[in-house]
């Protein structure tokens, strides 16, 4: 939720990166479920395999820290429906301890507007 703020066209393959730019644009412009599975940003990724994040040996794992750290400082729970734009508004003020948790082992840190 938090990252895809930042996402400049780079990813796996051409058919994920065209499904991150659809999923942020209909962000933009409708609300957003807060779900804990995987959503649409993950559909095209070519390490979902039946909604398991299989990018490495303990991806999955790693995505629901993730998930719930970004939540917790956004202040939002499975279930809500937000707006891009709230999100927009709320995420300079917890960047800075979303870069020091999240971004410091990141695989994408050399591709992130951050």
């Amino acid at each position: 939720m938090i990252c895809l703020h930042f996402f400049k066209g780079k990813g796996y393959s051409d058919e994920f990166v065209e499904n991150l730019r659809r999923v942020v644009e209909k962000a933009k412009s409708d609300y957003i479920k807060v779900v804990d599975y995987a959503d649409d940003v993950c559909k095209a990724c070519p390490h979902n395999l039946n909604g398991v994040c299989t990018y490495s040996e303990n991806a999955n794992e790693e995505v629901k820290a993730l998930d719930d750290l970004a939540l917790k400082l956004l202040g939002i729970n499975v279930g809500d429906l937000v707006l891009w734009r709230d999100l927009k508004v709320k995420i300079p003020k917890v960047l800075n301890e979303w870069k020091l948790k999240a971004c410091k082992d990141c695989d994408w840190r050399d591709v992130c507007d951050l």
